[in-house]
């Protein structure tokens, strides 16, 4: 199950909070609760934990310890029953000095279900459940493709990925003097065939077992393409997992970020798709009708009060606080937040103008 961006966003801001705490000793509470389980199961067991945690031999760390599970068991009784996808937990002591009490809890319903039990003290929270929540699963293979060079990736999530370039020993279309036409012409076929059986295999042997990839989408000059696609080049499992194809005018690296830009029919349902079209209306506003938009931070504050935002682009590394205030301020008046990476060419444009753009409603004249 695919989490949106501000899903995303908001999961890695807790995880970073929970990363900052530290105990002194294995003092830390995590839990884990799956989806569909009884809450009161987990409460009893809780319990069964003070129980042992009273025979600590250190005074600070079980009362410490002792502390952060009847805060966590008052916060589990808020709750009528297990959130649909299950519930994390987390309570300790955060106190800076030592000898100090500060016992705080949070708990948050991940986006996807939980399908795991866990329960552990540490010195540190358990957060990496959550963190690889964040990061992206979907996976699609890249290939850009022309009779003398061809590039390999992934995209995952936002990011191109490089796996394998190649380049062929395919002469040009001029021959070298004493050759004759034909013979020239077996010598470029022959060696376009060995290069396009290259490929394919560099294909077979990165895609064929990839786990989480959706699809393979295959780019390059339309003649090209036909060629390698109508020939017994690709295996059958791999072929099946081609999704489409793309003309292309570049190779290389510039050709794999054409084949990005030009697959956003086949990336409809993926974050990078989302964006760029986001990104895309915005720059098109800024240079027909420039009224229609606005970036920077104070700018895009004072049309949000003013209510004349659709939608709020924020770059995913702006401070948080101010995210925050934007979030609440546009639930207010009905405005929309977008969280924008900085893993595509238009995020970091959004990013080095500024970090916040909108699309407005009605113009705005100074």
């Amino acid at each position: 199950m695919a989490i949106s961006e501000k899903e995303r966003f908001k999961l890695k801001k807790f995880v970073k909070e929970l990363a900052k705490c530290r105990g002194r000793h294995t003092e830390l509470v995590s839990v884990y609760v799956p989806a569909g389980y009884d809450l009161n199961a987990i409460i009893n067991h809780l319990q069964q934990e003070q129980g042992t945690a009273s025979n600590i031999k250190s005074k600070s760390t079980r009362e410490n310890v002792i502390t952060s599970l009847e805060r966590m068991i008052q916060h589990l009784r808020l709750f009528k029953k297990t959130p649909p996808n299950g519930l994390a937990i987390f309570s300790g002591n955060v106190a800076e000095r030592e000898g100090q009490q500060d016992v705080k809890v949070w708990s948050v319903e991940p986006p996807v279900p939980l399908n795991f039990r866990t329960y552990r003290c540490d010195k540190e929270f358990i957060i990496e459940p959550l963190q690889e929540m964040t990061e992206s699963t979907e996976i699609y293979g890249l290939v850009v493709v022309d009779q003398r060079d061809a590039a390999i990736a992934i995209l995952k999530g936002k990011a191109i990925i490089p796996l394998k370039k190649t380049h062929s020993e395919v002469p040009g279309k001029m021959r070298a003097g004493g050759q004759s036409a034909p013979r020239f012409q077996r010598l470029r076929q022959g060696a376009i065939k060995d290069h396009f059986k290259k490929v394919a295999d560099y294909m077979k042997e990165n895609f064929l077992t990839m786990k989480g990839l959706k699809g393979i989408i295959l780019g390059g000059p339309g003649t090209t393409v036909n060629n390698f696609l109508n020939k017994d080049y690709i295996t059958g499992d791999v072929r099946k997992k081609i999704i489409g194809t793309k003309d292309l005018s570049y190779t290389g690296d510039f050709g794999l970020q054409e084949l990005v830009d030009k697959s956003q029919d086949l990336l409809a349902e993926e974050d990078i798709a989302t964006e760029k079209a986001l990104m895309g209306k915005f720059f098109t506003l800024l240079s027909t009708k420039p009224d229609m938009v606005s970036y920077g931070l104070e700018q895009v504050k004072k049309a949000l009060k003013m209510g004349a935002v659709d939608a709020i682009l924020v770059s995913e590394v702006a401070d948080e606080d101010i995210i925050e205030e934007f979030e609440i301020i546009a639930e207010q008046l009905g405005s929309k937040v977008e969280i924008i990476s900085t893993e595509t060419r238009e995020g970091v444009q959004l990013r080095d103008m500024g970090m916040f753009a909108a699309l407005l409603r009605y113009p705005l004249r100074e």
